[in-house]
């Protein structure tokens, strides 16, 4: 009986294990795992898409079920309207402001960081904290901390004997200091990805410069910029995305008195996302806020497939 329980199971049976039950269950896990997430993705993803387009050809007012067919008269409202003007320049002034910073403190970090040694693990550690921290405390904090009077920005500044300055209540100040804030919030994940970056080069490529007598400034633009391209590509494409829909840190920041709304002071911080939000739940006006994020979504879909395109290129080493 032990011999009988050593035998294969081929030798015991007469012919090899059938490889139907095995592919039948295969499959059926395979289904159990994609149609719930398809299902998922096609109510909280599609419908919502589609609803929004369609939405944005109607009058539709919230509460209200009736929904008008208008055409175009939301988009051609959007061309003639001041404030979303307004709001589309703050938001690629957001833009245009954030991605350098990103990307040039980003991989200065991460250089730093890979030439810690020892304490790569610790940098890497504090450095990235500030990613997984709640946005709306430290959005509240940076609020303090910009405060005219009594925060602790202007106060370092009254030490050192500089002016000081109006931060989130001054029109030319406000997109900025927000800029920073969420330079300071989002910095962490350009490090890793960056590092990530400098980890998958090849080590050869660095010797063989050193051999051929390469000084560090020409081997970090000949070799390490070249060959973190697809990074680079990475983290344009994805702050692209991330700023032309910026929301959170504005909305809380932004209002600098009581009663002041969200964009101020004097829509200098109003960006797309904030005016879309404004013109849906406070004016309830449903059908212009859909063209409006139709609009903002038709905007970063060309932008990024530009950019890709335009940085996109085959590398061979």
């Amino acid at each position: 009986m032990a011999q009988v329980g050593t035998v294969p199971l081929r030798a015991v049976s007469g012919r090899p294990p059938r490889k139907g039950g095995r592919n039948a269950a295969q499959r059926r896990f395979v289904y159990a795992t994609l149609v719930p997430l398809a299902l998922l993705f096609l109510v909280f993803w599609i419908y919502p898409v589609l609803n929004g387009l369609w939405g944005s050809f109607t009058d539709w007012r919230a509460f209200s079920p009736d929904r008008q067919f208008v055409g175009l008269r939301n988009y051609a409202r959007l061309v003639n309207d001041s404030i979303f003007i307004t709001a589309l320049v703050n938001t690629l002034q957001f833009a245009a402001m954030y991605l350098p910073l990103q990307i040039a403190c980003g991989l200065g970090l991460a250089l730093a960081i890979e030439a810690s040694g020892k304490l790569k693990s610790f940098f890497r550690t504090v450095y990235f904290l500030p990613v997984v921290t709640s946005v709306i405390a430290t959005s509240l904090i940076f609020k303090w901390l910009y405060q005219p009077t009594l925060g602790l920005f202007n106060q370092l500044l009254e030490l050192a004997g500089l002016p000081t300055l109006g931060f989130l209540q001054s029109p030319s100040q406000a997109l900025a200091s927000i800029v920073f804030y969420t330079l300071w919030k989002s910095l962490g994940v350009t490090m890793v990805l960056f590092m990530a970056g400098l980890n998958g080069i090849d080590r050869s490529f660095y010797e063989a410069a050193k051999v051929d007598g390469g000084s560090r400034w020409p081997i970090f633009w000949q070799i390490t910029v070249p060959l973190l391209r697809p990074t680079t590509i990475l983290v344009l494409v994805t702050g692209i995305i991330n700023t032309l829909q910026v929301f959170e840190p504005i909305f809380i920041m932004s209002s600098v008195g009581e009663n002041s709304p969200p964009g101020g002071p004097a829509n200098s911080t109003t960006v797309v996302a904030i005016y879309q939000w404004a013109t849906a739940f406070e004016e309830l006006d449903l059908g212009y806020g859909m063209a409006m994020g139709i609009a903002l979504f038709a905007i970063i879909l060309v932008v990024t497939l530009a950019q890709s395109r335009l940085l996109k290129q085959s590398w061979e080493y």
